[in-house]
């Protein structure tokens, strides 16, 4: 499928079903859809990110992956209050990358538009870019210092594995690319390799835990996350943030998006999406499933954090100080990516 015939089935509905939700105040295009010419092939383990802004301080859970005439959505909800300002877009590497270019779907009151105009003007500038870098790396910092190792597995190791990936967001936003998600080390890996930083990707690796590991390594983890990922699905009743990741529809971007990258040499690039998943289906099972089922599937979840280095509670405070201690050598890159880069404007 072409992504313009992918946009023209969000546009839809957006206009037939999402402009009927209570305080709807616009719709644009997020992820790696943006920027991107519709004759373009979208790839089979890929959707299209939608976010829906609404007058609301407290949006309702996003309706998630779903799919809508043969093309797989993602809608998430955004109060319109995190949308206030330019500079406050800005800020955000989350948000300024979308406003980068017209992408929006719709806006009923022509904010959007304003909105985008000048973040596009200015979000080339040194002191903007900078500013999501650091913003990015506060994460990592405020996360990897937030770690409770008394919470349950799952929860552990998703507490420990986001602020360690969100390393690799931080040279993907001096680039100025898309902070991509399942593919964020791929995308980082060519951006360090770009401006002569290839050694520190190694190093990112290592903190995750995967830099040995070797395709058939990985493509065993994910053939036991396979059978993991439908139990899950299964048994899954009650509603969480990331439910519509873990149910039929995502399946090929889990599944297959992550034979694709291991077939192109890139199985240490496919880890994290495999671990978050993980994590993810025990957390689905720890709230739904028979005790007798999460103890099938635990061995399987135990040997994936064993192969990155976590044998135990403690293993994830170290990695985590590790991690911590990589950060300084890490903004080094990100600087020397910052003031080399041509499209940044000083």
């Amino acid at each position: 499928m072409k992504i313009g015939q992918a946009r023209a089935a969000a546009e839809e509905w957006v206009h037939l079903h999402a402009s009927k939700t209570a305080g709807f105040a616009g719709a644009y295009y997020s992820g790696s859809t943006v920027g991107r010419p519709d004759d373009e092939e979208l790839p089979s383990a890929s959707d299209v990110d939608i976010v829906i802004v609404i007058e609301a301080e407290q949006p309702p859970m996003k309706p998630g992956k779903f799919r809508y005439r043969e093309t797989l959505l993602e809608a998430t909800y955004l109060a319109a209050s995190q949308l206030a300002s330019a500079d406050q877009v800005l800020a955000s590497y989350h948000l300024a990358g979308s406003f980068r270019t017209d992408a929006i779907i719709a806006d009923p009151t022509g904010r959007l538009g304003v909105l985008q105009t000048e973040v596009a003007r200015r979000f080339h500038d040194y002191g903007t870019v900078r500013m999501r870098c650091q913003e990015a790396h506060d994460r990592v910092h405020n996360g990897l210092r937030a770690i409770d190792a008394d919470a349950p597995l799952h929860d552990l190791a998703t507490s420990w594995l986001f602020p360690t990936g969100i390393m690799a967001h931080i040279p993907l936003v001096a680039a100025l690319r898309n902070p991509t998600v399942r593919l964020r080390y791929a995308a980082a890996r060519e951006a360090l390799a770009d401006y002569g930083c290839e050694a520190m990707y190694d190093k990112l690796l290592t903190q995750l835990g995967c830099a040995g590991w070797s395709p058939d390594q990985t493509m065993r983890h994910l053939r036991q996350l396979e059978q993991t990922f439908d139990a899950a699905a299964e048994a899954a009743k009650t509603p969480f943030f990331f439910s519509s990741d873990i149910a039929e529809a995502a399946k090929p971007i889990v599944i297959d998006g992550s034979i694709a990258l291991i077939r192109a040499g890139m199985h240490r690039e496919a880890v994290f999406w495999i671990a978050a998943t993980f994590a993810r289906c025990h957390k689905i099972m720890a709230a739904d499933a028979e005790r007798e089922l999460q103890e099938t599937h635990l061995p399987a979840f135990r040997s994936l954090l064993a192969d990155l280095g976590l044998h135990d509670k403690s293993d994830f405070l170290t990695r985590a100080e590790q991690s911590l201690r990589t950060l300084p050598e890490l903004w080094e890159a990100v600087e020397t990516m910052l003031l080399t880069n041509p499209e940044i404007r000083r």
